[in-house]
């Protein structure tokens, strides 16, 4: 796996005592919406984000949130929370009848939204993380944040392929995560066409 740098957020806390990691979810997150590249998430996650920076900055910039772990386009992997401990991720959620899902689970954040592809480094660094989280830990099940959060989450979102993250951890050989992978076929399960982007790397939107 690309070796994470670490950027500690505060906006952590011990787990429950006797509580294991049992869930992995994916979120998408980009600040502001739809740019990337710039440093708005890792200001967010580490209390630092200026609200006079962005207009949207204002409404949620007292915000006290985080991941364990945050994938950009260019598959660079951030490490803002240790998965031992509990980051604030999930929310209000319930998964498998348990609520409090931060309690059990840990959360990747990828770089992205629910209008555009996903890089193909991301799932790249995506597959490999998972399949470490699921060496280390006896993970149950892997979701999406839209998943434990209906009605109130969107992400990963539907440029989010599922299929494509399963095809990957199957030419790994990774067959024991693949098992693990919840949501069934996605609207883009076949996503050949969606990841053809129409313009390169340099220009695209952020």
């Amino acid at each position: 796996m690309n070796s994470a740098t670490f950027h500690p957020s505060p906006n952590c806390d011990a787990r429950p005592e006797g509580v294991d990691v049992a869930l992995v979810v994916i979120h998408a997150i980009s600040l502001p919406p739809e740019r990337f590249g710039g440093a708005g998430v890792e200001q967010l996650f580490t209390n630092r984000l200026d609200p006079l920076e962005h207009p949207y900055y204002a409404d949620i910039h007292h915000l006290r949130v985080s991941a364990h772990y945050f994938i950009r386009r260019t598959g660079e992997l951030i490490c803002f929370v240790a998965p031992e401990r509990r980051a604030w991720h999930a929310g209000v959620s319930t998964w498998r009848g348990r609520e409090r899902c931060n309690d059990f689970s840990v959360g990747i954040e990828l770089e992205g939204c629910d209008s555009l592809p996903f890089e193909p480094a991301q799932y790249t660094v995506l597959a490999d993380l998972l399949d470490e989280l699921c060496e280390r830990f006896p993970v149950q099940g892997i979701t999406g944040h839209s998943d434990i959060a209906p009605g109130r989450k969107t992400d990963p979102g539907p440029y989010f392929s599922w299929g494509r993250l399963r095809r990957l951890l199957a030419e790994n050989g990774c067959a024991d995560v693949l098992a693990r992978i919840e949501p069934e076929g996605a609207p883009n399960a076949d996503d050949g066409a969606l990841m053809r982007w129409p313009f390169p790397l340099s220009v695209r939107p952020g």
